[in-house]
């Protein structure tokens, strides 16, 4: 073996951690702005492309693909580039990674805003930006493969399987979420509905959390939590073990967000069973970085990063275990759709996601610029004035949380306590405060460590690529023969593992998720249930682009309480033809799902224009834009035609015939509205909207009508 020099490309991390600082600052200042909007309506700035339903799934796209995300390839640049012993693979192909990441976040920040959603939680971007995601990916994993092929080192560590497990997972799962097909280059209908919809989703939307937000972060700990303390980590045997346990126990636990809905009971007990399953791993691998942390228990006092790592690892302790506690029945139907869950996830994405990057930010920007970090001081506040900020943030949302869902399920001599749910949500305000408040805090720490980071920088000026030397072992034995011995164990090596990668985390989706695709008789058939009307798909596709149903949920779950506020349990069958699913995951406003004729055409175009009218202390913001803007229907007869072709029964007279049935359904419409003394133009999109909002619930509600019927003359 003969030992050769090289230089890592350190320039590729450089990029990534200025881009991460970047990004932390606009997805965290975006936070605050929504969160102040909750309680603040004027907030909103009666600005269509301003309003919390559009600003919502900017910020978690912005504080998970971007600030996240970033923060993530710059540790895996560089941790792997020294684990594998080599230059990554291609120059090129990391340049094209970190510039077309940083257009999808630009692409994300211009369309989400403008409302083109397709409303699928953390996947809300569009079928382009989708397809262009995975060709970054794509690029990403070639580079990454080809890196581990040529490695000289021959022992692939384990933060190296965390990496390739995150990869693949993060693939798969991707391309399974966003089939779809497109209407026009910025509408695409996803080719699943209902509850195939929402299973699928979950399967995403839980193991997003699980491949984007913790097995890279596994990954970087494993590397950096020794490299701070300067120990070897607490034991190796258990990592093998937490590796993989985790990554195939994760992909069952999606249903556990589905809980007392209208998917199949098999399914919610098996998310239910996993869910619990996963505390060991969890555990055990926090537990791994705590033990070796507690090893050099002065570095903790004196060193940012060192402190950032601790509360980093206590916070995924805790967050791994409310996960699993919130997925039993008894507290699910409590805490669900409640500002608990957001408090929950705030614990983990700025605790456990953000502590993580800071501590390895706080290290690694000093040793890859060979100074000093700028202030020890600064940083030690940045970490005292985030956790105030936590802390501040997370409290308020737990009392909130346990208030609604103890509040609405209160009934007091057979009525409910709190009939009017704008009722209950009032009393939220307070909470809301302060959760801007620890939000804010959070985003001024964010600016005192970007400010360092960018003084060490600076102070440091241009650093050439770290000079590195290895043995060149694979080289000699490849220069032997094409298919030397070494480098071919050393390639399959890595092969092997990437294939039973796939395998572990492919397991539990497909036992989930096949079987309700491919058989929809355990779906309840709803005789009375029709096709949306064109007029009404417009209305439909405008409450995705507003993103009502970020605040407003569209499932009424199976206990008394939720069934004597809004009227019967929802049934799977009701949402056959909604591509996509709107069940949404949050309350902060009424459940609509049985909506539909309870208030008049006229209260609904009032309400959109003023929420205040009709529901004093609200703090919706206005949408009286709909009463202006008129109703595009350039494309109504091609989004009946893809309908079609996803299976809903529109016959080619449907599809000939969508804009004048259109016209007519909502020239009805507008001349009632017009009859009570309200000039309203037939062409708007507030009649689109209101004819959605008069049909939801209608089918499933004739159908129980008529069952009661029947079982009355049976009696």
């Amino acid at each position: 073996m003969t030992l050769e020099k090289f230089r890592y490309d350190d320039d590729i991390v450089k990029k990534f951690i200025a881009a991460t600082m970047i990004w932390a600052i606009v997805g965290m200042l975006v936070g605050v702005i929504i969160a102040i909007q909750l309680f603040y309506r004027p907030f909103n700035f009666d600005l269509p492309w301003l309003t919390f339903g559009r600003l919502r799934p900017l910020h978690t796209n912005a504080v998970i693909f971007a600030f996240c995300l970033n923060g993530v390839f710059a540790g895996i640049y560089h941790s792997s580039q020294r684990l594998l012993k080599t230059r990554m693979y291609s120059d090129i192909l990391s340049r094209i990674h970190f510039w077309g990441w940083q257009l999808i976040i630009v692409l994300a920040a211009v369309t989400l805003p403008l409302g083109l959603s397709t409303s699928k939680e953390y996947a809300e971007l569009e079928w382009p930006i989708a397809i262009l995601i995975a060709l970054i990916w794509v690029i990403f994993a070639i580079n990454y493969f080809l890196t581990i092929a040529v490695r000289r080192e021959k022992i692939l560590y384990v933060s190296i399987w965390f990496y390739i497990a995150t990869i693949i997972s993060v693939a798969l799962l991707h391309i399974v979420n966003h089939i779809s097909l497109p209407v026009s280059f910025i509408k695409s209908y996803s080719v699943f509905s209902g509850v195939r919809d929402a299973l699928v989703q979950w399967w995403y939307g839980h193991n997003a959390v699980a491949f984007v937000l913790t097995t890279p972060f596994l990954g970087l700990g494993y590397y950096y939590v020794p490299k701070l303390v300067n120990r070897p980590i607490y034991s190796y045997r258990l990592s093998i073990i937490h590796f993989w346990s985790l990554i195939f126990i994760y992909m069952w636990a999606g249903p556990h967000h589905l809980q007392y809905t209208a998917l199949p009971e098999w399914i919610q007990s098996l998310g239910v069973v996993f869910s619990v399953m996963l505390i060991a791993p969890s555990w055990g691998g926090a537990i791994n970085f705590i033990l070796t942390i507690k090893s050099a228990w002065n570095e903790v006092k004196s060193n940012p990063s060192t402190k950032f790592l601790l509360a980093g690892a206590i916070f995924y302790l805790c967050a791994t275990l409310e996960g699993p506690i919130l997925s039993f029945k008894s507290v699910n139907r409590v805490l669900h759709y409640t500002d608990w869950i957001i408090g929950h996830v705030h614990v983990g994405a700025l605790g456990w996601n953000g502590y993580i990057l800071f501590a390895m930010l706080y290290w690694l920007v000093p040793n890859l610029y060979k100074t000093e970090l700028y202030s020890k001081k600064l940083a030690n506040l940045h970490f005292w004035i985030s956790l105030i900020g936590i802390l501040v943030y997370v409290i308020p949302m737990y009392i909130a949380g346990l208030m609604l869902g103890l509040m609405r399920e209160s009934v007091t001599d057979g009525v409910l306590t709190y009939p009017n749910f704008m009722e209950i949500m009032d009393k939220f305000i307070p909470y809301y405060f302060f959760r801007a408040i620890g939000g804010t805090l959070y985003l001024l720490g964010t600016v005192v460590g970007a400010f360092v980071i960018y003084k060490t920088i600076k102070i440091a000026g241009k650093v050439p690529d770290t000079l590195a030397e290895a043995n060149s072992f694979s080289k000699i034995e490849h220069n032997k023969t094409s298919f030397g011995s070494v480098q071919k164990a050393a390639e399959n090596l890595g092969l092997v593992m990437g294939m039973l990668t796939l395998i572990a985390v492919s397991i539990g989706g497909i036992v989930q998720i096949l079987p309700i695709l491919i058989n929809h008789s355990t779906e309840e058939k709803i005789a009375t249930l029709k096709p949306y009307t064109p007029l009404e798909i417009e209305g439909r596709d405008i409450y995705i682009r507003e993103g009502c149903n970020n605040c407003h949920s569209q499932m009424i779950r199976t206990f008394k309480e939720e069934e004597m506020r809004y009227g019967p349990y929802s049934r799977a069958g009701e949402f056959e033809y909604d591509f996509p699913h709107l069940w949404g995951s949050k309350t902060t406003g009424p459940d609509l799902q049985k909506l539909g004729k309870k208030y008049g055409d006229i209260w609904h175009y009032k309400h959109m224009e003023d929420p205040l009218s009709m529901t004093p202390k609200s703090t919706m913001p206005k949408y009286d834009w709909l009463l202006r803007d008129k109703l595009d229907t350039s494309y109504t007869s091609d989004k009946i035609k893809v309908m079609a072709k996803l299976g809903v029964p529109y016959s080619n007279e449907d599809i000939e015939n969508a804009n004048e049935n259109l016209k007519k359904q909502a020239e009805k419409i507008a001349s009632g509205i017009q009859e009570q003394g309200v000039n309203v133009d037939k062409s708007s999109e507030i009649i689109a909207l209101i004819s959605y909002l008069q049909r939801l619930g209608i089918d499933g509600r004739e159908a129980v009508d008529a069952q009661k019927k029947n079982d009355g003359e049976k009696k």
